[in-house]
């Protein structure tokens, strides 16, 4: 429900409980990018998070009049478009944002690739969604916005947050009977993974180590190294 600008104290007082009510039964306002989150597939041209409903699995075609046409991409095109993946699976991560992961990743020893790999997968709302607390990325990180995780016994509001190895996520007490989060832990759409242990009775999470790329559930191909030439030029 839309609170107009010109309504009075009381009203907006009752639109505020109604938005509070939905937050509580799981329906998340996720805000544009959520609404809009099946059309990164279409433009994307993947079924990015390998999801029944994708329009992708009706439509293998970006959107728009000339969504059909096919142009074989450049270098730079090919790049590019493995970042707008990567970005978009861990939730459309801003640029500014993305490009620091980048370059984090390429200070510390070893391969730039899967190290960008393990930032990515340390992030609170990436963990959250790997427990399958919740059904999409999206919502993780609108679920630890309000409030309904913790890390180590400390609430934690930030989905950007990067959790360290032993680390304990855990649903609140309060939340562990809302209904998005019943459904998403009984759903059978997504596996949990060896590098997060799962108490599902207890909803709590421990992230036992740093993933691999070829540990992380990819649903469709994931080219970080190609992520690393295009910041690299």
């Amino acid at each position: 429900m839309r609170v107009d600008k010109f309504c009075g104290p009381a009203t907006r007082s009752a639109n505020w409980i109604i938005k509070q009510h939905r937050v509580n039964q799981g329906e998340l306002d996720m805000g544009k990018r959520l609404s809009a989150k099946y059309k990164i597939d279409r433009r994307l041209g993947v079924n990015l998070w390998g999801r029944p409903r994708s329009p992708w699995n009706k439509r293998e075609y970006a959107p728009g009049q000339h969504g059909q046409r096919r142009k074989k991409p450049s270098d730079f095109g090919t790049q590019l478009q493995a970042k707008q993946k990567l970005k978009g699976y861990y939730g459309n991560i801003g640029e500014k944002k993305f490009r620091r992961y980048y370059l984090e990743a390429s200070k510390q020893k070893g391969d730039t690739s899967e190290n960008l790999i393990e930032l990515l997968e340390r992030r609170l709302d990436a963990v959250v969604y790997r427990a399958k607390f919740v059904p999409t990325v999206f919502a993780a990180r609108q679920f630890i916005n309000h409030g309904h995780i913790s890390v180590n016994g400390q609430r934690v509001n930030i989905p950007s947050f990067s959790v360290s190895d032993g680390d304990i996520i855990e649903v609140k007490a309060k939340s562990r009977e809302i209904p998005m989060v019943l459904e998403a832990m009984e759903s059978s759409e997504r596996e949990l993974i060896d590098y997060v242990s799962v108490d599902p009775r207890k909803m709590q999470a421990t992230f036992v180590r740093a993933p691999k790329l070829e540990d992380v559930p990819y649903p469709v191909l994931m080219e970080p190294n190609l992520v690393i030439e295009f910041y690299s030029r």
